[in-house]
């Protein structure tokens, strides 16, 4: 099976809608947060070139650097989640210990969401003020996105301690 990361949309979204314990929740909020993210890259991309200072370029240029390695890890997190669900599963009917590491453990994917989600949203006050002012409305979507996301994943983290 391939990873879930190189899905297309459709059949991502058509796998999510099965009855089969992964991909979820957490991994929903990755997928989403990687939208955020792409959406970060696409204004950095699309300012970048364009404001006539070193100073703006470099930053412009960081957040750029910055939000392609967070899109890419939030993909490897919808994937990483899927695997840690699924071996929490695997743990019905173990030792209480057992179950209760593997849902520990289940909880440390959708932390890292969380985390990154928090990295990617401190990019846009400089994409706000450096970067193309007519995709302002773009970054704001992107921090819908990233706030959805987060609180998606914080939900996973609250049930899965």
């Amino acid at each position: 099976m391939k990873p879930f990361r190189n899905y297309s949309l459709s059949e991502y979204t058509r796998v999510l809608s099965l009855k089969v314990p992964a991909p979820g929740g957490g991994s929903a909020a990755a997928v989403t947060a990687a939208l955020g993210a792409a959406l970060l890259s696409m204004v950095a991309n699309y300012s970048f070139g364009k404001t006539g200072s070193r100073v703006k370029e470099r930053k412009i240029k960081d957040c750029l650097r910055t939000s392609e390695q967070l899109r890419r890890r939030f993909l490897a997190l919808v994937d990483l989640d899927a695997k840690a669900y699924l071996n929490f599963v695997k743990t019905r009917g173990a030792a209480p210990a057992k179950r209760n590491a593997a849902r520990r453990k289940a909880a440390e994917v959708p932390m890292e969401v969380c985390k990154l989600c928090y990295k990617a949203v401190q990019l846009s006050p400089k994409l706000v003020l450096y970067g193309n002012k007519n995709l302002i409305c773009d970054v704001r979507v992107a921090l819908e996105l990233l706030v959805a996301a987060f609180n998606a994943a914080r939900v996973n983290v609250e049930i899965n301690r």
